[in-house]
């Protein structure tokens, strides 16, 4: 057990035979929560994703289990079905199961997914919430989510299967708010994205940023434009996992003392 010292006590008890869906932040272990840390020092045994940093795998109980769950685009991973099943399975033999997200599981993580089988099967559950990598990618990378001067709302999207099929995502309708878009996934469909926003009428000098690994010592930023990024991206080796922000508070980022591109 980690000693949380005075916070100990006010952490919930981690029942045999539940579930917690965790979410591990962006990345950076400074960033959990004290729930999350009292999770992973508690757990019998540990399912996660591949966004989570060995870093914050070292923080686990010493017997606990640990299985790898994760899920990257274009690559071969765990189908969700199976990995609820697991989940109930374990539950089930009375374990203690700390299901670990990158991020915050309910937001774009399947968490909410996983709570509705857990509660069909009558699995005990509780969620711990952990910062969103879209907002965390943003503050690490020096651009404010929102501020009085550039918008009064931003728009968290996912770009994965984001251009056709059941998911499709009307682009051209986000275009026209005017908010900036932080899009999760993206990087797949980002020359189809782009293309989508700009005959919806962004224009070509709307600027754009990514944010690659965001938070880790790896973190590397880069800043274009709409015009421009998908160039930009090839040229500096950009890939997944990133967070792309699209519209005004990107310049933000160089107000505040940032350079423009780190890569």
């Amino acid at each position: 057990m980690i000693d949380l010292g005075p916070l100990g006590r006010h952490m919930p008890t981690f029942e045999p035979g539940s579930v917690w869906l965790v979410g591990a932040g962006p990345g950076d272990p400074g960033l959990l929560t004290a729930r999350a840390i009292h999770a992973l020092g508690t757990a019998d045994v540990l399912v996660y994703d591949a966004l989570v940093s060995p870093e914050i795998l070292e923080l686990v109980r010493k017997d606990a289990e640990l299985e790898f769950a994760g899920k990257r685009g274009g690559k071969p991973s765990a189908k969700q079905r199976d990995i609820t099943d697991r989940l109930i399975e374990l539950a089930r033999q009375g374990k203690r199961v700390l299901r670990l997200k990158g991020g915050d599981p309910f937001v774009f993580g399947r968490g909410g997914e996983e709570a509705l089988a857990l509660h069909a099967a009558g699995i005990p559950f509780q969620v711990v919430s952990g910062i969103t990598s879209g907002l965390g990618g943003l503050a690490a990378a020096g651009i404010p989510a929102t501020t009085r001067d550039t918008n009064q709302a931003i728009i968290l999207m996912t770009g994965h299967y984001a251009m056709q099929g059941p998911e499709a995502i009307d682009w051209a309708a986000f275009a026209r708010t005017g908010v900036p878009l932080v899009l999760y996934m993206a990087m797949n469909n980002l020359a189809a994205i782009i293309a989508e926003l700009m005959r919806a009428g962004m224009t070509a000098d709307t600027p754009v940023a990514f944010v690659n690994k965001a938070t880790t010592p790896e973190q590397r930023v880069l800043v274009s434009t709409l015009g421009n990024a998908v160039a930009d991206v090839a040229k500096a080796g950009i890939e997944a996992p990133a967070i792309t922000v699209i519209g005004s508070i990107v310049p933000v980022r160089a107000a505040l003392g940032f350079p423009d591109a780190t890569v």
